[in-house]
């Protein structure tokens, strides 16, 4: 276990962390009085995923990808171009 004061943890406190990283006990105290513990985070697991876990829930109208909705979007987009406005300023 390694204890060190506020004054010495914050001169050294790279090298305080590296202890806690290797799994030694590290304290921070005042006046030699343990106030804090330094220990590393847990890493979070990370979730297997399932793919397709979603299949046959959604749903997307039948023209959702059609020609003539594309240009109707782009025409939102685009709209006053044509006739030289400037839409930035």
């Amino acid at each position: 276990m390694t204890q060190a004061n506020i004054f010495e943890a914050k001169t050294h406190l790279s090298r305080l962390i590296e202890k806690a990283l290797k799994g030694e006990e590290v304290i921070i105290a005042r006046h030699g009085k343990p106030l804090v513990r330094l220990e590393p985070v847990e890493k979070k697991r990370s979730r297997n995923r399932m793919m397709g876990c979603l299949e046959g829930k959604g749903w997307a109208a039948p023209d959702w990808d059609s020609p003539e909705t594309n240009k109707e979007i782009e025409n939102m987009f685009y709209k006053g171009r044509e006739e030289g406005k400037d839409l930035y300023r």
